[in-house]
């Protein structure tokens, strides 16, 4: 069962987990376990764990791989009618038609467009599926409310259920939650304990399929890792059960929003068939399904995730990703939107954002102490909006010296200048025919995937960014398949991003003098609390959807 600790609660008296699936690690895998089964030993099984588990085929990635090889490329995604990502799509409701048992969908927002359709198709061929079992097939889509557009799970129900039956073997639930500045943002599809989709691709046809498409990456695989997205999906439907169950669930759903952020709460539910499926989803456990041997080409996978404001104090996910930087012996590779925090026009920090300073410790401390070097890809600071946090890639530069210099305050400006060019290598994400599509948009990367000296490597929903949501990912710990993912994807793209004009020596060093830091917000004062909110608002409004008719908008929850 999953666990939401108190603030009382101490990770110190909890002894550290084994597992059997660790004993062949990397030096970085070696890294991330002992730190999770030490500080996070609570949350084995539910929001990490150790397990033999196959990817299946190439990584992920949209738009096409020709994109970095190939000048026609941007011309042919260019194209509105254009259907090259529909696979994507197609994909998932392969995925999710394998289901005889259960299945787990969580994302950012419901699917719309192409990927509803698909995802309708998906739940046409499960109900065939389930045709005859005397248990029917559990259903669980899990989803975010944004603030002051809480998602109407009734409705997102009946559209994806529009086409089944009424005497479906079905037994499906819509949900979505918020909790302060809280929300779901993991992207996941798990089936039967065996099969598994995830990374950082949302379900937004506009976005993915269409004109100037966003970069992303996900990966398909197979082993129990499903397991182990079965069970952390579990602590979200636990938690709003938890909240909607009680009186005092009650009481807090209707708290209005100009109360504390710490007490405000949004959470709703919806199930299908009426009559016939109980008011709350049930619980997975791995009794579901039956044992099955891990499938061939089976690697060692960990998987780490965070449920956010939903549990105090505890983010496996973000220590995880300072072990692996700490273990760091030669080079760190990074495909990622944003290092810099969330702005407000003008390129202000939000009040209470900044930036991450316990990654941005463990990169200096790599780059100084033991010479590692970084090559990083981030969005175009002019990128489609809601893609880029507009940061430079000499601001997020100088941001990582300035730690240098707080590491080791007597180096001086020439050994800094050295290490910027020996050592950090950033720039945005190009194509073959250069940073913008030919509307004139500046290429964007959604991306959330790094590779440590090329054995080890991350893909998830977790941004590096300063943002406190769920999130879940897997580090896969293989040489083999990590190099068959530098040659489909980072190579081809770092080949056609890396420019050296785009992160300039003196830029960064006269950098150092500026302050980039968000203000330091008191939120239990009234001019603290509104900020905070103003805060909350805008980060919500960079996520929102491209289409959102599957919510409501409600103006108490922006009062």
């Amino acid at each position: 069962m999953g666990c939401f600790l108190s603030k009382s609660t101490s990770r110190e008296n909890i002894p550290p987990t084994t597992d059997k699936d660790a004993s062949n690690l990397s030096h970085v895998g070696k890294a991330v376990y002992e730190t999770l089964r030490t500080k996070h030993a609570k949350h084995h099984h539910t929001m990490w764990n150790v397990t033999q588990t196959a990817m299946i085929g190439s990584i992920h990635q949209t738009p096409p791989a020709d994109t970095f090889t190939t000048t026609k490329a941007s011309d042919k995604i260019n194209n509105p009618d254009q259907v090259e990502c529909n696979w994507l799509a197609d994909k998932m409701c392969e995925i999710m038609s394998k289901t005889t048992k259960w299945c787990d969908v969580m994302s950012l927002a419901a699917p719309d467009g192409y990927f509803r359709e698909m995802f309708k198709t998906g739940l046409q061929n499960i109900a065939r599926n389930a045709k005859g079992q005397t248990e029917p097939v559990i259903v669980r889509l899990m989803f975010a409310n944004f603030l002051g557009l809480p998602m109407n799970c009734e409705r997102v129900m009946k559209k994806l259920t529009e086409d089944l039956p009424a005497d479906t073997n079905i037994q499906l639930w819509v949900g979505a939650w918020r909790y302060g500045a809280s929300w779901n943002h993991s992207k996941v599809i798990a089936v039967d304990g065996k099969y598994l989709h995830t990374g950082g691709h949302n379900l937004w046809s506009d976005v993915y399929l269409k004109e100037d498409p966003v970069h992303d990456l996900s990966l398909e695989m197979e082993g129990d890792a499903a397991h182990d997205a079965h069970l952390f999906a579990n602590d979200q439907w636990r938690w709003i059960q938890k909240k909607q169950d009680t009186l005092l669930g009650q009481v807090l759903e209707n708290i209005p929003d100009f109360l504390p952020l710490v007490a405000k709460s949004r959470f709703i539910i919806s199930e299908w068939p009426k009559g016939k499926a109980k008011e709350f989803a049930p619980y997975y456990n791995t009794s579901v399904v039956d044992y099955y041997e891990p499938p061939e080409g089976a690697v060692s996978v960990i998987s780490v995730g965070r449920q956010g404001a939903l549990v105090d104090n505890d983010r496996p996910a973000d220590d995880a990703f300072i072990a692996m930087i700490d273990a760091s012996k030669n080079i760190i590779r990074m495909a990622l939107q944003d290092l810099g925090p969330i702005t407000l026009p003008g390129k202000i920090p939000l009040p209470g954002t900044g930036w991450p300073t316990a990654y941005f410790d463990a990169i200096a401390r790599a780059i100084w102490m033991r010479g590692v070097d970084f090559e990083i890809v981030l969005s175009n600071a002019d990128a489609k909006s809601g893609y880029t946090n507009g940061w430079s890639a000499a601001d997020v530069a100088s941001e990582i010296i300035k730690h240098i210099q707080k590491l080791a305050p007597e180096a001086t400006d020439g050994e800094l200048r050295q290490k910027v060019e020996d050592n950090l290598r950033i720039s945005y994400i190009r194509h073959k025919g250069g940073k913008c599509y030919k509307s004139g948009i500046e290429v964007a990367n959604h991306s959330k995937h790094f590779i440590v000296d090329d054995v080890c490597s991350y893909t998830g929903s977790q941004n590096l960014y300063v943002c406190d949501l769920a999130e879940w990912g897997v580090i896969i710990d293989d040489v083999g398949v990590t190099a068959k993912m530098m040659k489909d994807y980072w190579n081809p793209m770092w080949k056609a991003s890396f420019y050296p004009g785009d992160c300039e020596v003196q830029d960064v060093m006269d950098g150092l003098k500026i302050d980039r830091d968000g203000a330091v917000v008191d939120t239990y004062s009234v001019e603290g609390m509104k900020k905070a909110e103003e805060a909350v608002i805008a980060m919500s409004n960079k996520q929102l959807p491209p289409d959102t008719d599957d919510y409501d908008e409600d103006k108490e929850d922006l009062a």
